[in-house]
């Protein structure tokens, strides 16, 4: 004759009691759990979304740069250009003055273009750590609303309430940082 044992774990014992008591505890835990998966979802859209912006920015910050470069490096062709003809011209070649006057004309335009890139990259740069600003909060958030949800499961499989609490302190926390991160 075999007889069959039950082997009831924790979680099923406060399941139960809950039941008996009208206490239903995994439903608020269920319910809390669902809340803060769909406000964790939220927080990571926004964080996804801000952390593509500074990236977009910080390209065109690269791609300024870039450009700058490569006019700065055009300007400073030309001004090796000219310092030969100056050097030429006061060797007895004055038909070079021509050239002289040419090269510093498109030399101070290459500089005041450069130097537009210049400010343009460093606007765009500046542009992006503004906004990976709330990228960086909106990941702390995210990180609280992941603990709530972990605090809720094991308060779930243990029934220790104040566990519960802790959850609920760290998903407030989460919520202040998900809205502090667009102030």
């Amino acid at each position: 004759m075999a007889e069959e044992f039950e082997v009831r774990g924790h979680h099923e014992n406060v399941v139960d009691h809950d039941a008996e008591h009208g206490e239903p505890l995994s439903q608020r835990i269920a319910l809390f759990s669902a809340v803060l998966a769909t406000v964790g979802a939220v927080v990571s859209l926004l964080g996804g979304h801000t952390e593509n912006d500074a990236l977009y920015q910080k390209n065109e910050a690269v791609l300024l740069k870039a450009q700058a470069s490569d006019v700065w490096s055009y300007y400073q062709a030309e001004e090796v250009k000219r310092s030969i003809d100056e050097r030429a011209a006061d060797a007895a070649m004055p038909e070079r003055r021509a050239d002289i006057a040419r090269y510093r004309a498109k030399s101070a335009a290459l500089r005041k273009q450069a130097e537009a890139l210049d400010k343009r990259s460093e606007a765009a740069n500046d542009e992006s750590q503004q906004a990976m600003r709330p990228h960086i909060k909106l990941s702390i958030a995210m990180t609280f609303v992941q603990i709530a949800i972990a605090l809720a499961s094991i308060t779930a499989l243990t029934g220790r309430r104040w566990l519960f609490v802790l959850a609920g302190l760290s998903a407030a926390i989460g919520a202040v940082l998900a809205i502090v991160a667009w102030f």
